[in-house]
């Protein structure tokens, strides 16, 4: 069975997207044989100087500032998800970027979209998303693009936090635990593979529960952490992994899975994305 669940999981697009980082990692690396050489070492020294505490692979961008880091993030919806479900696509665009900054120890102050859509009734339901995230999260929206004349739908949300200490992918170190939080208090879309905890929700609670981690991060408890996404469990672990430079036992048997969804295999829940799940260590 094991041989079984990891084939499928090597094979997810959830997890194979995630290769894709190393587009842009060869364009800020510094190493000539992408684009622009020069170019990319000046921007490789910029990025040196301001976001060595959490270089590329983070779920944010870390700068330093004062006496904490400004934190941005951004995030794009994958077309097949905007076409079949427009409004928790929407909803999800502000969800993933909130949960982004999070992840980092920070809190989120705003976010700003990016809509195309073939015309304004293409718009509504996203619109209607983005703003019902925005209120169950706490976290405004302060402006944008959107464009009611374009050839196709698109969709992506960038955001702005602050933390006072940081959460990043980079800080593993061998002994640790690894303790998945997630709200299993959900169920899963029909189409994708979204663990919704989400929607329907008491608000207050949504945001109880993500103070969480920066209380853990100020309080010194965890340094080390990343927020579980398109590549669930499995996939999110690899890349805190590849990022820290370990390696790590992964009992699939321990991973919190919802009690009464008997139709849900081990492989399909480690590939889940919740809306609140987070792998810490």
């Amino acid at each position: 069975m094991l041989a079984g669940i990891a084939a499928e999981l090597r094979g997810a697009l959830g997890i194979l997207a995630k290769r894709d980082v190393q587009i842009p990692a060869r364009y800020l690396s510094g190493k000539p044989g992408a684009g622009d050489a020069a170019g990319a070492s000046g921007a490789a020294c910029a990025i040196d100087a301001v976001h060595r505490p959490a270089a590329l692979g983070d779920d944010c961008a870390a700068i330093p500032d004062g006496d904490g880091y400004l934190l941005l993030a951004a995030e794009g919806i994958w077309p097949t998800f905007l076409e079949g479900d427009p409004r928790f696509a929407g909803y999800s665009a502000v969800m993933v970027n909130v949960s982004d900054i999070y992840a980092m120890g920070g809190r989120p102050i705003a976010v700003v979209d990016v809509v195309w859509g073939t015309s304004a009734g293409a718009l509504e339901p996203v619109w209607e998303g983005m703003v019902a995230a925005s209120r169950a999260y706490g976290v405004p929206i302060v402006g944008g693009h959107t464009s009611a004349r374009s050839p196709y739908n698109a969709l992506a949300v960038a955001i702005a936090g602050r933390a006072r200490r940081l959460i990043t992918s980079f800080a593993a170190r061998p002994g640790d635990v690894l303790v998945a939080a997630i709200d299993l208090r959900g169920r899963m879309h029909a189409e994708h593979p979204f663990w919704n905890a989400s929607t329907g929700t008491d608000p207050a609670r949504l945001r109880g529960d993500l103070e969480v981690l920066p209380a853990l991060a100020e309080a010194g408890l965890c340094d080390a952490g990343k927020d579980i996404s398109m590549g669930g469990v499995a996939g999110t672990l690899l890349m805190l992994l590849e990022t820290s430079g370990v390696g790590a036992v992964l009992d699939v048997a321990a991973v919190p899975r919802p009690g009464d969804a008997r139709d849900l295999s081990i492989a399909r829940w480690l590939l889940a994305f919740p809306s609140y799940g987070f792998l810490l260590s």
